[in-house]
């Protein structure tokens, strides 16, 4: 394996990694010198990478949300207000914000004879109409 191959390795070793801590691709390309066309293009050429760079991004949100979460509980447990809102309109069923919806539907869809005629032979054919004379029908 040539040298620049193995620095490339490296260099995509370290934003899969760097990715687990802070899931955000510019901050990483940045703090690692590699261009964000150049992070994008190993995304498109490297089938592996791009499947590493996937997991390590989901496990950067996961690290970030257990983070925001806990930091929230902090808030509720001050006695912040506005967290405690937060936490009970997204965890409490009772506080969760509601819609109510109310209405009449009306349809001005209108059948044309043919149409008429079809449905009443369709339902005299499935035997859900009486007796009818098919001369009627047809």
């Amino acid at each position: 394996m040539s040298e620049s191959k193995k620095h490339r390795t490296r260099q995509k070793e370290i934003i899969v990694d760097s990715l687990k801590k802070t899931p955000i691709i510019q901050l990483v390309c940045e703090k690692n010198g590699i261009a964000r066309s150049t992070f994008y293009r190993w995304r498109k050429d490297d089938k592996k990478f791009s499947e590493n760079v996937d997991k390590s991004l989901i496990q950067g949100r996961q690290l970030i949300n257990d983070m925001a979460e806990s930091q929230l509980i902090s808030a509720i447990k001050d006695k912040n207000m506005t967290g405690i809102i937060f936490w009970l309109k997204h965890n409490h069923k009772s506080y969760s914000t509601k819609i109510e919806l109310n209405g009449k539907i009306r349809t001005e869809n209108k059948l044309t004879p043919e149409q008429e005629k079809e449905i009443k032979r369709a339902l005299n054919l499935a035997s859900l109409l009486k007796d009818q004379d098919e001369s009627d029908i047809k």
